[in-house]
């Protein structure tokens, strides 16, 4: 490992198997709530034809994943394998500028996730300030999504302070809640016969689409929106060093998430158009789920589908709390981020990185524009996702990484897959997704995403100096020691 690595009392700790992952993991599909109006907008019913595509997309990549969360058993997800493959052993210089591209795609990853706390702390504000009108009287739409941004981030730092193995637990507990009304509500439509097959079939590409320069950027674009929510069931691969037998469990689980989540954006996004007709998605571009159950269910299935999705939000910032988390404790023990932000509890739980997490979504929150907030998190992603599926080309070519042990190995030739896949990240979709920007929210969004990433450069100079200064602290401290043990060797003279 790097010798950058912290010593003693940072380690995760091994306490969960792949269905106490798939739990966590399960607040993916719930994903695909923010964007459920936004893709039929550019590809009507063809957005259902996305989405499935998209999780596809993923089982390409996740088997990738899998492979290096099998190899290097100890790294954190795409964090830990970009760091660990992207630098040069042995370096005696300065700056080790390949562990800069690493250290660059773990930034990328964590601002890819993080600000799905803020997003979804927003939503349940909204859905509160509809839910309860007396609370409308009293707080702003904002007010009410900083209270439960405070309250649910609080209340999942308590939970998870304990270890994963409680967040799995959490898991377990949202997912029936919010999951099993999800599918009663996605299946219900289809077996009351509320879902009209012409609604799809009739809609199912916009009258104005043509195959040119403009349209097959918007097209990357979406592919860049879509996969932020359809293929981030890899962070069932983060948990690598707290599965007890990665070799069996990170597959298992990633899988196993993948299926689920495949009928799962298919299905949803088919029975919002199948019963809305897409003019009627776009209606009700942030909740089209609300006027479904009311169709299906009446009245009563309005307030229930608005409990069941305050449920799901908070299921989904459980998952990505727990996977920015890791991913940030995974750049601070690798000496890409300060020192400090890789520290854990007694209980293996990277607290200081949940803290300063939590904090900067507060922050996010005011923003208040969830779509602004998506858009430059979708950059942050497609970054993340081109440059791991670099580092496993590289892991699986170069003589360093070429002899290791692969308990889980993706298909032959799969290094030729994940180079294709990687160059769809970039550059492709990531032009597409920032044309696409600046087509819907302007170009706030997109310059947020750079800034936030250009920040990494300075972080990453100041803890490589971090680094090296304690590296030197501790050559001279055991310098003394080596020292005063010769000293009391040589026999007194007198």
């Amino acid at each position: 490992m790097s010798e950058n690595r912290l010593d003693g009392g940072d380690d995760l700790e091994r306490s969960i198997d792949w269905k106490q992952g798939l739990a966590i993991a399960l607040g993916v599909p719930l994903l695909i709530l923010p964007s459920l109006g936004y893709l039929p907008m550019y590809l009507s019913a063809a957005a259902i034809l996305i989405w499935g595509l998209s999780v596809v997309q993923g089982f390409f990549q996740n088997a990738a994943y899998a492979e290096m969360a099998t190899t290097f058993p100890k790294a954190s997800g795409l964090p830990g394998f970009a760091q660990h493959i992207f630098r040069t052993e042995n370096y005696k210089g300065k700056y080790d500028k390949s562990k800069l591209i690493g250290g660059f795609s773990a930034w990328s990853y964590w601002f890819a996730w993080t600000p799905v706390l803020a997003i979804f702390s927003i939503l349940v504000g909204g859905y509160l300030h509809g839910l309860f009108p007396v609370l409308g009287e009293t707080f702003t739409e904002y007010q009410l999504s900083l209270i439960s941004g405070v309250v649910i981030f609080g209340g999942l730092f308590v939970v998870n302070w304990f270890g994963l193995k409680d967040g799995a637990k959490l898991g377990y507990i949202l997912a029936a809640f919010s999951l099993i009304p999800l599918v009663v509500l996605t299946v219900a439509p289809f077996a009351t016969g509320h879902v009209e097959m012409t609604n799809i079939t009739g809609s199912w590409i916009p009258a104005d689409w043509s195959w040119d320069m403009h349209h097959i950027l918007i097209l990357l674009g979406i592919f860049a929106i879509a996969q932020w929510s359809a293929c981030a069931w890899e962070t069932a691969a983060i948990y690598g060093p707290e599965y007890k037998n990665p070799a069996k469990d990170v597959s298992k689980a990633l899988f196993a998430c993948g299926i689920i989540c495949f009928f799962s954006f298919v299905l949803v996004q088919a029975a919002v158009i199948g019963v809305l007709g897409v003019d009627g998605v776009l209606d009700e571009p942030v909740s089209p789920l609300i006027p479904v159950a009311q169709a299906v269910f009446g009245q009563a299935g309005s307030m229930i589908t608005i409990i069941m999705l305050i449920a799901a939000m908070i299921l989904i910032i459980q998952t990505a709390y727990l996977g920015s988390s890791r991913a940030m404790h995974s750049m601070a023990t690798e000496g890409n981020l300060p020192r400090a932000l890789g520290r854990t509890n007694r209980h293996g739980t990277p607290a200081v990185a949940m803290l300063v997490i939590g904090a900067f979504n507060l922050v996010l929150i005011s923003m208040g524009n969830p779509a602004a907030i998506v858009a430059a998190s979708a950059i942050g992603y497609t970054c993340a996702n081109g440059i791991s599926l670099f580092a496993y080309v590289r892991a699986r070519k170069h003589p360093a990484f070429a002899g290791l042990e692969r308990p889980f190995k993706a298909p032959k030739g799969w290094k030729h897959v994940a180079m294709l896949f990687g160059l769809f990240n970039l550059p492709l979709c990531l032009i597409g997704v920032v044309y696409l920007n600046s087509l819907e929210i302007g170009w706030t969004p997109t310059w947020v995403g750079f800034i936030v990433l250009a920040l990494y450069i300075p972080i990453w100079f100041y803890s490589q100096h971090e680094s090296r200064r304690s590296n030197q602290k501790a050559a001279t401290d055991r310098s003394s020691d080596h020292d005063a043990a010769d000293r009391e060797r040589v026999p007194d003279p007198m």
